[in-house]
C-alpha cells in the first residue's frame, strides 16, 4: 500500500492523445510517471525493468494489444488500470490473469466521474420509462473521426444500464466526426413529447483525471480482483 501523501509511481502504456494528457495531468495529481511505454517500446512485450518500480500502470494503447500490456503488467507484479476500449470480448483472459498472479486489474468504458453517475441516472430513467407507455428509447453516442469502435464501449454500458432499469433491446447510433471527445444522448420519444438525457465531455483532460483517479485507488487496493470505475465512486 502507497502513503497518500507520496507521490503514486505511474507507468504509462500507450502516448498517444490520452497517454499525452494523463502525462500533462499527472504531477497536479500527486502521481509521478515512473516510465512511458510506447508501441515501439512494448513491441517484444512489457517486462518488469520497463515497468521502473511503477506502483500501477495505466494502459491506453490499442484493442488489439491492450490486453496482452494489462497481463505482462500483472505478470510483471504491476496492477493495471485498462483504457483501451474495444477489447470487451477478451474479459475472461484479463479475468483469468488475475487470478493467475493474484493482482489487481481495473477496466471501464469511461473514466469520467460525470459519466459514471450518469449510468446511474440512465438506470433509474428505464426504470421509470419502463413503466410508461408511448416512449421509444434511442441512444446516440458521438465521438471523434479517428475513435476505431462503435458503438462505442460507453454507449455500451449505457444500454446495459438501461436494459437493467427494464427497458429491452435499444438501439444505439453512432456518429464518427471532427474531434469531439464524447457525447452521449438518450432519447425518450412519444407522439408529442421528447425526453433527452446527455452527457458531453468537453475536454480530454476529464478522461486523463478520472484515469489517475482510478490509478491511485487501484495502487492502494490490497484484494486481487477486477474492479470497475463502479468499485471507485462507491468506495
Amino acid at each position: 500500500m502507497t502513503n497518500a501523501t507520496v507521490p503514486i509511481r505511474v507507468a504509462l502504456i500507450g502516448m498517444g492523445r490520452m497517454g499525452q494528457a494523463i502525462d500533462a495531468l499527472a504531477a497536479d495529481r500527486n502521481c509521478e510517471i515512473a516510465a512511458r511505454i510506447g508501441r515501439t517500446e512494448s513491441a517484444n512485450g512489457i517486462n518488469l525493468a520497463m515497468l521502473n518500480g511503477a506502483h500501477v500502470a495505466i494502459e491506453f494503447s490499442h484493442p488489439e494489444t491492450a490486453i496482452a500490456n494489462a497481463i505482462a503488467c500483472l505478470r510483471a507484479g504491476c496492477p493495471v488500470v485498462v483504457g483501451t476500449t474495444g477489447w470487451s470480448k477478451q474479459l475472461g483472459e484479463l479475468e483469468a490473469a488475475v487470478i493467475h498472479t493474484q493482482r489487481a486489474a481495473l477496466w471501464t468504458a469511461n473514466f469520467s466521474l460525470g459519466v459514471q453517475l450518469f449510468l446511474t441516472v440512465a438506470e433509474e430513467a428505464a426504470r421509470r420509462f419502463s413503466r410508461s407507455t408511448g416512449f421509444d428509447p434511442h441512444l446516440i453516442e458521438t465521438h471523434h473521426a479517428a475513435k476505431k469502435d462503435a458503438p462505442s464501449g460507453t454507449a455500451m454500458a449505457i444500454e446495459e444500464r438501461l436494459r437493467a432499469g427494464g427497458l429491452g433491446v435499444v438501439p444505439i447510433t453512432s456518429i464518427r466526426v471532427g474531434s469531439v471527445p464524447g457525447t452521449h444522448e438518450i432519447v425518450f420519444d412519444a407522439p408529442f413529447e421528447q425526453v433527452r438525457i446527455s452527457h458531453e465531455a468537453r475536454d480530454r483532460r476529464v478522461f486523463a483525471h478520472g484515469a489517475l483517479v482510478a490509478a491511485q485507488w487501484l495502487a492502494n487496493k490490497t484484494t486481487p480482483g477486477v474492479y470497475t470505475m463502479r468499485d471507485v465512486i462507491s468506495s
